[in-house]
């Protein structure tokens, strides 16, 4: 089955009580036993068949073996983390989101899990900090904001010569742009709330495993952590996943537009987009983040350095159509100020560390009339 029909129709089998087509919303804290011991479900923590039914979709989308939902994507990448045990070692790039960055640095650190922040685009700094206790390498690809790039086949093999898991967030580019585990990763997290939700109304996450013993481990964290995404933010999800293949080009063609727009004014300092080809990284952008047809993407995720608060706080306000907000990925187009919103709860010295300067501006680009969306931002950056 190809990727565009899995998104229509895998876990959307109709239902057999009365036949409907669109997936019921099984929206119930506990189920009928037939005898004691005997059921298919007993209690939505551990198990909701619209949860089920989203799961399934989602893993065939990344061609995993298994997947199991979260709350949120940062309850994702604790759950990963809660694989491991105190006193291990892992590797996480070191210029990530500022919540996944927050979550690790200052709450899992202090279960005694050893951490090496390094540039994981660089192989040589992966290499050098494996250690023997090393047992994750975890992979932001295309970072936020900085749109930095990891060989993630490189990386994979690395790691797999010494027993090593690749975990790999892959929500800036969605299954339909970067399939992690065709790469070689063993596991792939989402913040479902981003592209594949795409309607910016849900909060939650997923984790695809490549074999079923890393899936049935994740599950059995799900159930006893509990922290398990509504069967109505399920259904929504699900509902929304059968139009990513039609939403994700669409991104990707305004988001190019946007960036060789953006490229021709002299009111910005720089431009971050791998689709660019004076990315450092854009010939490994057209090698990893393919098509289901296996044409380069890029996505619609676009960082802009204006050189100054001032400038990116002017342009934001003269902004009619781009939304002030944080989070990305929905139809609509946002914008953010990544120090003052996504990394504000880091140091100043870690975001300049990261890139993350003061006039740094993030662009979601969404699917309206490209048009549009360049004439706003035309209007606003003639303001500055």
């Amino acid at each position: 089955m190809k990727f565009n029909t899995k998104t229509v129709h895998k876990g959307q089998k109709p239902e057999k009580l009365y036949g409907s087509v669109s997936l019921p919303i099984y929206q119930t804290s506990t189920f009928k036993q037939n005898e004691i011991g005997e059921y298919i479900y007993d209690y939505s923590r551990a198990g909701n068949p619209t949860r089920c039914n989203l799961e399934e979709n989602i893993c065939s989308l990344e061609n995993g073996k298994d997947a199991v939902a979260f709350s949120s994507g940062l309850s994702a990448i604790t759950s990963i983390v809660q694989l491991f045990s105190s006193g291990d070692h892992m590797i996480f790039t070191n210029n990530v989101y500022g919540g996944t960055y927050r979550l690790l640095y200052t709450i899992i650190k202090k279960y005694n899990i050893e951490q090496s922040w390094v540039d994981t685009s660089a192989l040589d700094q992966v290499v050098s900090a494996i250690k023997d206790n090393t047992k994750l390498i975890f992979i932001e690809s295309p970072t936020n904001p900085m749109m930095t790039l990891s060989d993630i086949k490189a990386i994979c093999d690395v790691a797999h010569k010494k027993n090593i898991l690749v975990a790999v967030d892959n929500t800036f580019m969605s299954p339909y742009f970067q399939r992690p585990i065709e790469l070689g990763a063993d596991l792939v997290v989402h913040s479902t709330t981003k592209y594949l939700n795409g309607h910016s109304d849900v909060i939650g996450g997923v984790i695809i495993s490549k074999d079923q013993d890393l899936g049935e481990k994740l599950h059995y964290i799900q159930m006893s952590v509990g922290a398990v995404p509504s069967p109505f933010d399920c259904w929504l999800t699900q509902r929304s996943i059968k139009t990513l293949h039609l939403r994700m080009p669409r991104h990707n063609e305004n988001g190019m537009k946007i960036a060789k727009f953006l490229q021709g004014s002299n009111k910005i300092n720089s431009i971050y987009y791998p689709g660019l080809e004076d990315h450092p990284q854009h010939e490994l952008a057209k090698k990893q983040q393919l098509d289901p047809d296996g044409n380069p993407g890029f996505g619609a995720m676009i960082s802009i350095d204006l050189g100054s608060f001032k400038n990116a706080s002017i342009f934001c306000k003269h902004l009619n159509i781009f939304t002030l907000a944080e989070s990305l990925g929905g139809v609509e187009s946002l914008i953010c100020h990544p120090g003052k919103m996504t990394h504000a709860s880091l140091t100043p010295e870690k975001r300049k560390e990261m890139g993350i300067s003061e006039g740094l501006l993030r662009l979601s680009i969404g699917i309206e009339d490209v048009n549009d969306l360049i004439d706003d931002l035309n209007n606003a950056l003639e303001k500055i």
